[in-house]
């Protein structure tokens, strides 16, 4: 057994290599041949009934909007009663011919359980189901008073994920729907301060993609991985190393300050069309993408360069990446008037 795995050891890279090699080229002009076709063909969304999971803010609020213009039916779900009212007016507004709201937790399966059966009973169908609910956990690992405090960032992000996905499945197989998992870039980035949030979105892509094995084509699987995009996670609303819901803009510019921050529109805009062409992966802004072939290739040049600008040797000291965006030039070009002035809406 031994010299067998010894020979696989010495044959398997190489081999794998050339065939890669080999497929490569036909196979990127297949991707582009589809993509040109799935643009063209794209899904026609109104009167479909789409059911959007952290619907009050942020991504959620405007994916509902997206769909809103294109004339489907919402379901949209969300902790703030009175925030996800307000987003179904807009909605309403904006072309969306019925939309209902329904408040959840999406930590709670019962929750989903039964948010998933209002939508059926409601609309009778279920088309899309997005889940975008989520969190962001920050804080150095060791530097945590309490870890089980973290454990929100997992119930959320990546269980409020999960227990909706399990209970559409039956309904989106009769529509031949689509699912739409909203995870993030940092499910391959090594970004400190962030490691709960960061293993919380590895889970979710992985779980996705198994998913879409098990599946087949009987439902359709976009796994969406932002980057920085204008939210109330990018205005520094984030759980706290004592496991507080708070608002923090220091530690927010000392994470994400040499990053350029995406409109939440135009991101929700290239989700949509994204979905609605079939895509199996979208990252927005599409530049994040390089940063997934620097982790397969270069991942320790990756973790020097994430270390050396968003860490520092004490906790007095700000990391290079803050001292570079407080050029108040950079500040400006870099970060949208909501990130640079925040205005939390209200829990």
């Amino acid at each position: 057994m031994a010299f067998i795995h010894a020979m696989l050891n010495i044959l398997v890279p190489p081999l794998s290599l050339a065939i890669l090699l080999l497929i490569l080229p036909p196979y990127l002009l297949f991707k582009i041949l589809r993509f040109i076709v799935r643009s063209i063909f794209r899904e026609n969304v109104a009167g479909k009934v789409i059911l959007i999971t952290g619907a009050s803010s942020g991504i959620g609020e405007h994916l509902a909007y997206e769909y809103a213009k294109r004339g489907a039916r919402l379901a949209l779900v969300a902790r703030r009663e009175n925030r996800i009212k307000e987003v179904a007016g807009n909605a309403k507004l904006l072309g969306s011919p019925d939309v209902i709201t329904i408040p959840a937790d999406v930590s709670r399966p019962q929750d989903c359980q039964r948010f998933v059966e209002s939508t059926i009973n409601h609309f009778g169908r279920l088309d899309h189901l997005v889940n975008n609910a989520g969190i962001v956990a920050l804080s150095l690992f060791e530097d945590t008073t309490d870890i089980t405090k973290f454990a929100p960032a997992m119930d959320i992000n990546f269980w409020g994920s999960a227990y909706g996905t399990y209970f559409s499945i039956p309904h989106l197989r009769q529509s031949k729907g689509k699912i739409v998992a909203v995870a993030s870039c940092n499910g391959w980035l090594p970004v400190p301060r962030m490691s709960i949030y960061n293993a919380s979105k590895a889970a979710v892509i992985s779980l996705y993609e198994t998913l879409r094995t098990e599946l087949g084509r009987d439902i359709g699987i976009t796994i969406v991985t932002p980057g920085l995009i204008d939210s109330e996670m990018s205005q520094g609303k984030i759980l706290s190393k004592d496991g507080r819901m708070v608002f923090d803009q220091q530690i927010r510019d000392m994470e994400g300050s040499g990053m350029p921050i995406k409109s939440v529109t135009e991101a929700a805009k290239a989700i949509v069309n994204s979905v609605c062409r079939g895509d199996s992966y979208l990252t927005e802004p599409a530049w994040f993408t390089t940063t997934f072939y620097w982790q397969i290739f270069c991942p320790e040049v990756l973790e020097f360069l994430n270390r050396w600008s968003l860490t520092s040797e004490s906790s007095e000291e700000e990391p290079a990446s803050k001292k570079v965006l407080d050029l108040a030039f950079l500040k400006k070009y870099m970060h949208p008037k909501s990130v640079r002035s925040p205005n939390i809406k209200p829990n």
